[in-house]
């Protein structure tokens, strides 16, 4: 609320009343306390402790913590620590109640999210409260960002219950889901992880982080009142070794994270090979981009936004400013004076712009930083006013004179520290912003519309705002690239997260390798034993051909200078492939990188090329058929029926190459959303031995006609049809290195190409030791993976093509593009 001197005090001349401008100069805030009795008062009804909730019960733990009141450094409550056999009891209630849950219809499951949502909104201020006094952050954005948008998910994610078996079809829950969320959006983060997973049909166990579990037991009391089916949401309280016993324990059939990326690398390593499903929203370094002809006071009010908000204790905080040389001293200036008048003090006070740091241990860290950017050179300014003395508060503080390679411009310092750079042209804007590990957001300010979409896909991240930031809606997706994880959180792309296909054979048919001979004859076993009796008795030998591998479009010699025999079942050798190795995998993937403009191709030009590819392969069918029938002892007709069924999967990906699109988000603004379809970049491909030509084609054709480039590993049992297929793609206008085959070993080679980091992703169809490996290495720098080893039955469209593999082909980046005066 206003206050004012009294007129007396006017800087006016004697006996002349102020002007209106002299009094609005005066005018000084006063506190604006939100009222917290009632939330103390349900605090105190408890005892101040908490119990797990399990099994629609509460539950006593066997030991407690503390949690604190950052603002005021007091404690609040004790929590339950939960341990293993806590996790046990909740991941059994939820196996326990997953078959009901999932045997409601849509209908029914859709009510349930509708009436959690409807006991959001009546508890709303209660919640905004507990938030503030648990958290730390300002009344103002619990109030009016976090909790409606808390209820906004749970209304929205009611509609996809509703239309799940429609909208998914062909799709089913994970079934038991590991959550495990963060402290500084404690309510919204269970709101983005619980709404999707329930809609879905899975039964749910979550942790809240230690230091802000409150939200989360109100939540847990509000599940009971509804009275949601007993053992559907389960809450288990605890610190870091609560979560590591929800991430290894084998009842778990999916984990989703948010968190840090050194925990996230954690988690990828605990469940590799387990045959878990993985979603991880981890940390960013996010650019906040400003060109020469943006508004600079819009740029103000959006930094404040930025990285100001939530004390900067946010994943996706604008934190790195990147602006323009000709403007970046009047933007500084700027900024300065906005800082001067920003408050910090108690989040109970409805005018105050930041809160408290959550944790002491947080703001140690932020400070430790600070002081090496000043040690390491960069110029440090802070406010002239002091911040609260009471409490873990730090005030707002601008860097600039910042290097690029400095900690602090590269470390996530999660706190309301802005580093400024600056940069001459829009290329190197691009650079600076993706030089980090990250990419999680990103935020472009510019007058010049055609600009602002001309950097956004450039960024490497996986949200972009124009002209904003820290836009947030359960309608569009939300998540990173690189190491700030990999999956998304809202709207379509969110609800794929939680569900899995429904496979028409979930056995694969047993390896070809395994099966007797004996058993694998037909009609034209006679034949083929005729042909290999007249080529017995030739004269002549045939005409050797020098095994090579396929790099850069050209045929190339093994760095190793190796051949491998290929043999048929009967032991003959049937051929040789070039032996590859760690250079070979190393020049394949120079080579997919430098073959870049292959993802800037029209859809309409890249199913040309796939079109063409069918076509040559179709008119060497009969050579191709052979082939696989000399390593394999099929009958002739299952290899003509593998290259038929190749040729019309080609046919299948260039039809999609120009059709897999993107999506516009309804989302509650004054502009658009675009979701838009991008590729991963290099991947890796690791085939499986069963159908040796269909199995390679079906995994490289869906990434070839989303964009991206492809190192590909053979079957290392029937590699000979790989071979070939090169010589198809040389003569199919398939640009150089866009596709590259290395022949040898492939758990080996595979290995090297998941702990490669330049490879995006790596899908690998093998055993599942070797999908272990695959997983863990891949945690380096945190790739996605497919893994598989149950194996497909190939020749069937519904298991071996469609939208399952360009949904994984692809990353989806969210563009949001205000527009008005």
């Amino acid at each position: 609320m206003a206050t004012t001197t009294p007129p007396s005090a006017s800087p006016g001349d004697a006996g002349r009343a102020p002007t209106v401008r002299e009094l609005y100069d005066r005018m000084s805030y006063g506190p604006a306390p939100e009222g917290d009795a009632p939330v103390r008062s349900w605090i105190a009804q408890h005892g101040g402790r908490f119990q797990h909730y399990i099994g629609g019960q509460w539950h006593a733990g066997t030991s407690t913590f503390e949690v604190f009141e950052p603002a005021t450094g007091a404690p609040l409550a004790q929590v339950a620590q939960g341990t293993a056999a806590d996790v046990d009891a909740a991941v059994a209630a939820a196996r326990a109640a997953l078959p009901a849950w999932q045997a409601l219809d849509d209908h029914a499951r859709a009510r349930w999210l509708y009436a959690l949502a409807r006991g959001i909104q009546k508890h709303a201020r209660h919640f905004a409260v507990l938030e503030t006094l648990d958290n730390g952050k300002p009344i103002r954005e619990t109030r009016d960002i976090d909790v409606p948008l808390v209820a906004r998910h749970f209304y929205h994610h009611a509609g996809w219950a509703q239309l799940l078996s429609t909208e998914f079809a062909g799709y089913h829950a994970y079934g038991v889901v590991g959550q495990v969320i963060p402290w500084n959006f404690p309510l919204l983060m269970l709101a983005w992880k619980v709404a999707p997973a329930l809609a879905a049909g899975n039964t749910v166990v979550l942790k809240p982080a230690e230091y802000t579990p409150l939200t989360a037991l109100r939540f847990a009391e509000l599940v009971h009142e509804i009275g949601l089916p007993p053992g559907v949401f389960n809450l288990v309280t605890g610190d870091g070794s609560t979560g590591a016993a929800i991430v290894a324990h084998d009842g778990v059939d999916k984990i989703a994270f948010t968190g840090s990326t050194e925990v996230g690398r954690a988690i990828r390593l605990a469940t590799a090979g387990s045959g878990k499903g993985l979603s991880l929203e981890l940390g960013g370094k996010s650019p906040f981009i400003v060109f020469e002809d943006a508004d600079l006071d819009s740029v103000v009010e959006g930094v404040v936004d930025a990285i100001w908000f939530n004390q900067g204790q946010v994943c996706c905080a604008g934190s790195r400013l990147l602006v323009q040389e000709g403007v970046a001293d009047r933007l500084h200036a700027k900024l300065r004076e906005r800082m001067e008048r920003l408050r910090v003090g108690s989040p109970l006070d409805k005018a105050v712009d930041m809160g408290a740091i959550v944790a002491p241990v947080q703001l140690e860290r932020i400070r430790a930083l600070c002081q090496q950017g000043i040690d390491e050179g960069a110029t440090c300014w802070q406010p002239s006013w002091p911040t609260p003395t009471d409490g873990w508060f730090h005030p707002p503080t601008l860097f600039t004179d910042v290097a690029p390679s400095a900690t602090i411009a590269q470390v996530e310092i999660f706190g309301p520290v802005l580093v400024s750079m600056t940069f001459r042209t829009p290329d190197e804007a691009v650079a600076l912003a993706n030089n980090t590990p990250f990419g999680l957001a990103a935020s472009v300010w510019s007058e010049n519309i055609n600009l602002a979409l001309d950097v956004a896909p450039k960024l490497a991240c996986g949200v972009v705002w124009i002209n904003s930031t820290n836009l947030f809606d359960a309608a569009a997706g939300f998540g990173g690239y690189r190491e700030s994880g990999f999956g998304r959180e809202g709207g379509r792309e969110g609800m794929w997260e939680y569900l899995k296909a429904v496979r028409a054979h979930e056995v694969a048919p047993r390896p070809v390798m395994d099966a007797p001979l004996s058993t694998r004859g037909g009609e034209d076993d006679e034949a083929r034993a005729g042909h290999d009796a007249d080529r017995e008795g030739d004269a002549l030998p045939p005409i050797d051909r020098t095994p090579k591998l396929f790099i850069g479009g050209k045929q190339a010699r093994p760095d190793s200078g190796y051949s491998l025999p290929v043999r048929a079942l009967n032991g003959r050798v049937v051929g040789e492939v070039g032996e590859g190795n760690r250079k070979d995998i190393r020049n394949a993937v120079e080579a997919a990188h430098a073959a870049s403009g292959w993802a800037r191709l029209t859809g309409h030009q890249r199913a040309q090329i796939l079109y063409y590819i069918a076509e040559n392969l179709s008119a060497r069918g009969d050579e191709f058929a052979r082939r696989i029938v000399a390593m394999t002892g099929d009958p002739l007709a299952a290899g003509v029926s593998e290259v038929e069924a190749a040729v019309s999967r080609l046919f299948t990906y260039a039809a999609w190459a120009d059709k897999h699109d993107g999506a516009v988000h309804d989302v509650p603004l004054r502009g658009v959303a675009l979701a838009m379809h991008e590729p991963l970049g290099v991947v890796g491909v690791a085939c499986p031995d069963p159908y040796p030509l269909l199995g390679l084609v079906s995994l490289i054709a869906p990434l070839m006609a989303t964009g991206n480039r492809v190192v590909a590993i053979p079957s290392p049992r029937f590699p000979l049809a790989a071979v070939d297929l090169s010589s198809v793609l040389e003569s199919s206008d398939v640009p150089g290195g866009t596709v590259n085959i290395v022949t040898g070993d492939r758990e080996s080679l595979v290995r090297t190409l998941a702990s490669h980091d330049d490879v995006a992703a790596v899908w690998y169809f093998g055993l599942q030791s070797g999908a272990a490996e695959v997983e863990r290495a891949s945690a380096a720098n945190l790739k996605r993976t497919w893994t598989e080893w149950t194996g497909r039955e190939w020749l069937d469209p519904r298991s071996g093509e469609g939208r399952d593999f360009l949904r994984r082909a692809v990353q989806v980046k969210n563009i949001w593009i205000p527009y008005g005066e």
